[in-house]
């Protein structure tokens, strides 16, 4: 499971998602990327789930590029516990992810492989997302 080795706040806050992302919003390593359509949180555990969906769609054929990183740590107080008593233990990491993200990229396979692949990674995924394919300079 995905996590950062070190981080400069154990706990941040919530934040919010307006806009659309400013980075990562192009098909930079392979041919072909999967596009983030709306913002939200995607886990380390989604990650590493469509992570393995695209892997096994293909197989030893092509290489996968992961663009998304989970740096923000998401806290959650035990069950039963009164109000107050501070911020909770961090429970899990997210990928803080915003319109236009490329979350994964592949390459060295054909389209409908990479489409089918896309597809069955989007099931795992909590967002809406498209496949994109990279545009050469000059076009």
């Amino acid at each position: 499971m995905l996590a950062p080795k070190k981080v400069k706040y154990r706990k941040p806050q919530k934040g919010r998602m307006r806009g659309m992302a400013t980075s990562g919003e192009f098909v930079a390593f392979g041919s072909y990327g999967l596009k983030a359509m709306e913002a939200g949180w995607i886990t380390s555990r989604q990650i590493e789930a469509g992570r393995i969906s695209i892997a096994r769609q293909i197989k030893k054929f092509g290489k996968m590029w992961i663009r998304i990183f989970p740096h923000k740590s998401i806290t959650k107080k035990p069950a039963e516990t009164r109000m107050g008593k501070g911020k909770g233990a961090p429970e899990y990491w997210v990928a803080v992810i915003k319109p236009g993200r490329i979350l994964y990229e592949i390459d060295g396979v054909p389209e409908d492989m990479a489409q089918e692949a896309f597809r069955l990674c989007s099931h795992k995924l909590p967002l809406k997302t498209k496949m994109v394919s990279r545009r050469e300079l000059g076009s």
